[in-house]
């Protein structure tokens, strides 16, 4: 027996699905496929295989390291693997041992920028069939299953900005080299617009043939994009999507970034989903989270009020809004999980500097749009940064969701002034955030107290290494004065 048929790892529909993708590895146009997961920031990691070894390693598994589930943002293993347990307390996470990837077949694109090339998204598990705890996808479905268990699925919606750049060299040079724990030298780069033109066709056509561009990818690749818009900084642009199922979402959102950073390295441009780009003049970009529950018995929208007196929400729609206003603070570890994203926290800025919510009020955190008889009644999330795991984003906003619904908990009076509204505040740091999620007892149960640890963990070595630089600021500042 297979690994998947060992185990039962597969579906119905995966099972179909595999067949379709068998049929399309045999048929003499693919020469390799990208077996690829998502790691615990959000970047995809894999194997390549030749076609014909792609179907056999279909149902048998593709083996990685666990090194890779110990990395931080510079690729430097965090943790003690040849140690006992691994620095996990796993016997199965030592010693740098295998895991195995494990396709789910209806995931499976063909790249549009490299036609020859299949591509499908997998899942972690140890050699013994059980899953991997730290991996992420699973986590999400994890949370998605407790809302199947209650008749109710996640939609989610997403509005996600980034910066677009000419790149002017691509610094490559030896020198330019990094090494585990610091990174190489980032590439230079030029504006595509000045700026500051919000949604002017001007400054739309002037990227039209890098827009043509993308546009024809993520069609290609089969994902609900909806508009592609000029935003307000330079060289910052939007991408918005349909709504889709909470999983859907997740994996539409990490295919997205790493095909627009490739698509556009290939053609001689820099994408970015770094908040806040230390170039001058540029602002921060954001990722909006639409969201709404529907019942699975009829596909109705639970957020949506029956009658006006309801309001913009329905009572249902009001204990889930109460729910992420209460965890909003350790949430934030998710949403926001680069030290660089809370550069964005500003007041005045059309980004959230503190947990409230408002009626179609782009200041606040929570911007609530809808009413009776409108299907698309939902919640906004305004708070997460494009860089998040989408994993661990709309996992957060299940566990904290449904904790405001069973308490019946109530979200308070809409803030129509989202700026002096005297409210709890966002962290404004990393390091708040963490402290916030390991002193947030329904997050660390959602998730599991293994796994805040393992994800602090990761995220405090990125929090040390930054503390141990001289910035440009603290030189600027005392160097001449004392």
């Amino acid at each position: 027996m297979s690994f998947v048929e060992q185990h039962g790892l597969w579906s119905e529909d995966q099972q179909i699905a595999a067949q379709d993708m068998i049929r399309a590895l045999e048929s003499g146009n693919l020469q390799t496929v990208r077996f690829s997961f998502p790691d615990q920031h959000g970047v995809l990691r894999g194997k390549t295989l030749v076609a014909e070894e792609a179907v056999h390693a279909l149902r048998r598994g593709v083996n990685v390291t666990t090194t890779l589930l110990c990395k931080d943002t510079s690729h430097q293993t965090v943790f003690p693997v040849f140690s006992s347990g691994g620095g996990f307390n796993l016997p199965d996470m030592q010693g740098a041992a295998d895991i195995v990837l494990v396709a789910d077949p209806c995931t499976f694109k063909v790249l549009p920028w490299t036609p020859t090339t299949g591509w499908v998204l997998c899942d972690a598990y140890f050699g013994h069939g059980g899953a991997v705890p730290f991996a992420t996808r699973t986590l999400l479905k994890k949370q998605t299953r407790r809302l199947a268990e209650r008749g109710m699925e996640l939609l989610t919606g997403l509005e996600v900005e980034c910066h677009l750049f000419k790149r002017t060299a691509a610094s490559m040079q030896p020198e330019d080299a990094g090494q585990f724990g610091r990174p190489g030298t980032p590439n230079t780069v030029e504006l595509l617009n000045h700026g500051y033109q919000f949604l002017t066709e001007q400054r739309y056509d002037l990227a039209d043939e890098l827009m043509d561009l993308l546009r024809g990818t993520c069609q290609g690749l089969g994902l609900p994009l909806r508009t592609l818009e000029i935003e307000i900084g330079p060289s910052q642009f939007e991408f918005t999507f349909g709504p889709q199922t909470a999983l859907k979402t997740a994996d539409d959102m990490i295919l997205f970034r790493s095909a627009v950073k490739q698509v556009c390295q290939r053609h001689g441009y820099h994408a970015t989903f770094m908040c806040r780009p230390r170039i001058p003049n540029v602002i921060s970009s954001g990722w909006h989270l639409h969201q709404s529950l529907r019942r699975l018995q009829d596909g109705r929208n639970l957020f949506m009020p029956d009658t006006a007196e309801q309001g913009s929400l329905s009572p249902l729609g009001k204990h889930y809004l109460a729910g992420l206003l209460k965890h909003a603070a350790g949430a934030t570890t998710f949403s926001t999980p680069t030290l660089n994203g809370y550069r964005r926290y500003r007041s005045y800025s059309m980004a959230p500097d503190r947990a409230i919510w408002g009626k179609d009020n782009r200041g606040v955190m929570l911007r609530v749009l809808g009413g009776a008889g409108d299907a698309a009644s939902r919640i906004e999330n305004r708070v997460g940064e494009p860089a998040a795991n989408p994993y661990l984003y709309l996992a957060s906003q299940i566990i904290a969701g449904l904790d405001g619904i069973d308490g019946q908990q109530d979200p308070g009076p809409s803030a129509d002034l989202p700026y002096e509204t005297e409210a709890a505040r966002l962290p404004t740091s990393l390091e708040q955030a963490m402290a916030a999620l390991k002193a947030d007892p329904v997050l660390v149960d959602g998730f599991s107290k293994g796994f805040v640890d393992y994800f602090c963990h990761i995220k405090q070595a990125e929090i040390d290494r930054f503390n141990q630089e001289v910035s440009e600021w603290e030189h600027r500042e005392y160097f001449d004065l004392f």
